[in-house]
């Protein structure tokens, strides 16, 4: 397995369900309160907790279910089931992809799924409702994190928020002046910085484009960087086309990333905040912020099967996982901000939870988090038809050349 910390390589993925009609953030903001644009399966939330039933099988990204195996020291898996008497299975996953593919099987009591992947399995009916007030650590958790468009719908919960995190802008400082505030370092045809620009590899990289034209370019309608139409899409095309002789590397690992910054291969560039800490640990002179234009980002959800035959011991782990101490240790091993505060006061690194911007409400409303495109415009638009992931991927083969 690749390094733990890693792995988002959320790119990729097309909406399973047709009854879908949004797989993501709402029409109005990237913040903005639960889905509604859909009628789910009609599936009822767990009433009451039973006896544990001794075993739980996990579907989750790499470094949300650690069990001591990659790392001695690193382990909130053991004491889980040592307090609950529930045996756990860890499957991992590399895209949400395959992470729906494999829920579909029925072998997996719960998944840790991002908002690529979470309203596709609430409309294929593989998830059901949660019912919170049996995760007593559910009322600690951050309000802002709460029924959102990627964990919820119609006002009804399907999951517990988990951790969130947003693409950064990053750039060496003793490179790089002034200190940008905004993507047009990367954007501008005449940036300085050609040839020094290093971006993220992925189709889903077509949203921080729209996302910058969103900002700059009014007059495209653009409300939200997931729902393109024809001509739209061809502007965020063209953009990163142009884009394309300013970048000297595309990633998808962030270990490749943060060796390219500081070899100085690249001085400016998209990043998750734990390639930046990673590469000021090792001496480069990295800082990163969050630009004036916003950003992409993920918030992630811990959701339960709607076959699960371990459904209490599937409860237990959701409460176990956004506990303090377990949210801490998940956070920031994994590099990202915990969805319980009191987590923050038990990270080993003190400013973990300041440096991931933890509790930063309107931070967090900057970030548009990572959402499947599909045909329906999932802005609300009915009388256009926007591109799919499809066409997304067909479009980056070709801006990449």
């Amino acid at each position: 397995m690749r390094n733990s910390r890693t792995l988002r390589l959320i790119a990729g993925v097309m909406c399973a369900g047709t009854a879908l009609a949004a797989c993501g953030t709402s029409s109005t903001s990237s913040s903005s309160a639960g889905g509604g644009a859909f009628t789910p399966p009609k599936l009822e939330a767990l009433s009451q907790l039973g006896q544990p039933e001794g075993a739980l099988n996990i579907l989750a990204w790499p470094g949300y279910a650690e069990n001591g195996s990659n790392d001695p020291n690193v382990d909130w898996v053991t004491p889980f089931e040592q307090a609950t008497g529930c045996k756990v299975n860890v499957k991992t996953f590399g895209t949400s992809d395959e992470a729906v593919s494999l829920m579909k099987t029925g072998q997996y009591d719960v998944i840790s799924a991002s908002g690529d992947a979470s309203l596709r399995l609430i409309a294929g009916g593989d998830v059901e409702p949660v019912n919170t007030s049996l995760v007593p650590n559910y009322a600690d958790i951050y309000d802002f994190l709460k029924n959102k468009p990627w964990n919820s719908v119609n006002n009804v919960s399907y999951g517990v928020p988990h951790g969130w995190g947003a693409n950064v802008l990053t750039y060496r400082t003793d490179k790089v002046s002034p200190a940008p505030n905004s993507w047009s370092t990367m954007f501008d045809p005449n940036s300085p910085y050609k040839g020094k620009v290093i971006a993220y590899d992925s189709p889903i990289y077509i949203a921080d484009a729209a996302l910058y034209l969103m900002k700059t370019k009014p007059e495209l309608g653009i409300k939200n960087p997931y729902a393109l139409d024809d001509k739209q899409f061809q502007a965020a095309v063209d953009l990163l086309k142009q884009q394309r002789p300013l970048v000297s590397e595309y990633w998808s690992d962030y270990l490749k990333e943060s060796q390219a910054l500081k070899n100085g291969d690249a001085v400016i560039g998209t990043a998750w905040q734990v390639t930046v800490n990673l590469t000021q640990s090792e001496g480069a002179p990295v800082q990163s912020t969050l630009p004036t234009e916003g950003a992409t980002g993920w918030s992630d959800t811990w959701m339960v099967s709607a076959k699960s035959p371990h459904k209490t011991c599937a409860y237990k782990w959701l409460d176990h996982i956004v506990s303090p101490q377990a949210n801490a240790k998940v956070a920031e091993y994994f590099g990202e901000a915990p969805a319980n505060p009191k987590a923050c006061s038990m990270t080993a690194d003190a400013k973990h939870c300041e440096t991931y911007h933890a509790g930063d409400a309107a931070y967090a409303s900057q970030i548009w988090y990572w959402t499947t495109p599909i045909t329906q415009c999932i802005d609300g638009r009915t009388d256009v038809k926007c591109k799919d992931y499809g066409e997304w991927t067909r479009a980056w083969t070709e801006i990449k050349g």
